[in-house]
């Protein structure tokens, strides 16, 4: 399928791709900490048929330098672009902290039609890097709702998972031991995915160690059903941080963290999830 790909700058820098037929249906597309725009992902999706936008929502002209209250209206707004560009069917897809962003999302804008949740968390975490004050410090929330931050688990900065200077970081010590640590915090950061009418797709390693993503998607997947919604949760026991969409190729540069699996398994995880995927944002028959 044909796909004409346009570079944004206004009001956000970022990347839309759709077939030159057109689609009605559309995806967000959110990266993670990493900040990327991605690109190479909304061509993918945009060759099976969706119409895919991916936007700059932290490190950007008005934007904050870390993630660090960064207004979820920051996503509504990109949803609305899609809805005005003809969209029947809006689904978000989000990768790490941007699967964080992607499924309170869905809990705080009704239309959101699916979420495509890669190695996602449960919980709320506290600030990864600077405010729109430049400050990281005292620690605060990732997100901001209508102008007030979200509960947010702490990180345990007394912890420390691996010796400095012994190969890329294993933050996922760092992450359960955080949630032990502020139970009561934690608590209250759950996100509340029993409160959305999306569908969920949750794709998650068994071998993530960034965090503990699949314990995550498990939980994710008890609260939904709680709430009679609808969860799939796709795994593979090697799999790390990063799963492959068909088509993706693996990360080149060594990461500054450890994320777990190899590509043969990252990519046996995404050619599982992705009938998944399309299934849940409307270009192929529901996937049982």
């Amino acid at each position: 399928m044909s796909v004409t790909v346009r570079h944004l700058s206004d009001p956000w820098e970022g990347v839309l791709a759709e077939p030159e037929e057109g689609a009605d249906r559309a995806v967000l597309v959110l990266g993670g900490s990493g900040g990327e725009i991605a690109g190479e992902r909304c061509s993918l999706l945009a060759a099976a048929g969706l119409t895919a936008l991916s936007v700059r929502w932290f490190g950007g002209p008005g934007q904050p330098p870390g993630i660090c209250e960064v207004a979820l209206e920051t996503f509504s707004a990109a949803v609305d672009l899609l809805l005005r560009r003809g969209a029947r069917q809006v689904g978000v897809l989000g990768e790490s902290k941007g699967a964080e962003a992607a499924l309170l999302l869905a809990v705080h804008d009704a239309r959101v039609a699916a979420v495509v949740a890669i190695s996602p968390t449960s919980l709320v975490w506290a600030n990864l890097g600077p405010g729109a004050d430049g400050r990281s410090h005292p620690p605060r929330s990732s997100w901001l709702h209508r102008g007030a931050a979200l509960p947010f688990t702490p990180y345990d900065a007394a912890y420390l998972p691996q010796p400095p200077g012994t190969g890329p970081a294993r933050l996922r010590e760092l992450y359960e031991h955080s949630a032990r640590t502020y139970p009561g915090r934690a608590a209250e950061a759950a996100i509340a995915v029993e409160r959305t009418t999306a569908r969920l797709v949750l794709v998650a390693g068994g071998a993530d160690a960034m965090w503990p993503s699949l314990p995550y998607a498990r939980e994710l997947e008890e609260r939904v059903r709680r709430g009679g919604g609808t969860a799939v949760v796709v795994t593979d026991p090697g799999a790390g941080h990063h799963p492959l969409l068909p088509g993706e190729a693996p990360l080149g540069a060594a990461p500054l963290y450890a994320l777990g699996g190899d590509p043969r398994s990252d990519a046996a995880l995404g050619a599982a999830a992705w009938p998944h995927i399309l299934s849940a944002l409307g270009v192929i028959p529901e996937t049982a």
